[in-house]
């Protein structure tokens, strides 16, 4: 692994500004998961508590649901920084080190890739510039496009729909930053971080 330091002038302060942004991305998303864990703990519990009583609240198995996704997606953000996200050691195991390297940038540009596609796809499924065009009118702009994200909501919340689908660009922007970290560290232009404190996927809890 090549010298941080070698980098040059104008490569070390931007590298380190992009890990610096991506760890304290992650400090907010380890913060994230805890309340939503908490949260949907929370609803579980109220859900058993009031269906034994007799008095079920009927929006708390969908308010539990939404949770679990937010809690899904900011986690799974979270464990690509965290380097605990899935994936097959099966070759890599059996290649020299430098080799090892390769394989190890190859795969963090194909997370990029993912993450920067997912941005793109969300880019032209909730259209800012359409329904800024329309001059904010879920309505007109629905009529003109025939894309109803904005009018529709959900069943029993009766939250907008758009605001709950938020979490996957916010997934992909998040991805696209802890990736580009992690390829900053594979090349050996910043110094690796480590979290020691999370050393299995569990540990992000």
């Amino acid at each position: 692994m090549s010298d941080p330091a070698a980098t040059g002038g104008k490569i070390a302060p931007a590298t380190r500004f992009v890990v610096r942004i991506s760890e304290g991305v992650l400090a907010v998303e380890k913060v994230a998961v805890g309340g939503l864990m908490a949260v949907l703990t929370g609803l579980i519990l109220m859900n058993v508590v009031t269906r034994y009583t007799g008095m079920p609240l009927y929006w708390v198995d969908e308010a539990a649901v939404y949770a679990m996704v937010w809690l899904a997606f900011i986690g799974g953000s979270a464990l690509t920084r965290l380097r605990l996200d899935f994936s097959m050691t099966l070759l890599t195991e059996r290649l020299s080190p430098p080799a090892a390297r390769v394989m190890q940038i190859l795969s963090t540009l194909m997370v990029m890739a993912f993450a920067i596609a997912l941005a793109a796809m969300c880019y032209v499924w909730l259209d800012p510039v359409g329904i800024v065009r329309a001059g904010f009118d879920a309505k007109a702009y629905a009529a003109e496009s025939f894309n109803f994200i904005y009018t529709e909501r959900t069943q029993t919340l009766n939250w907008p729909t758009w605001a709950v689908n938020l979490v996957i660009p916010l997934f992909a922007i998040t991805m696209t930053l802890h990736g580009l970290a992690n390829l900053v560290e594979d090349l050996g232009w910043s110094e690796r971080r480590t979290h020691p404190e999370f050393k299995t996927a569990e540990g992000i809890n």
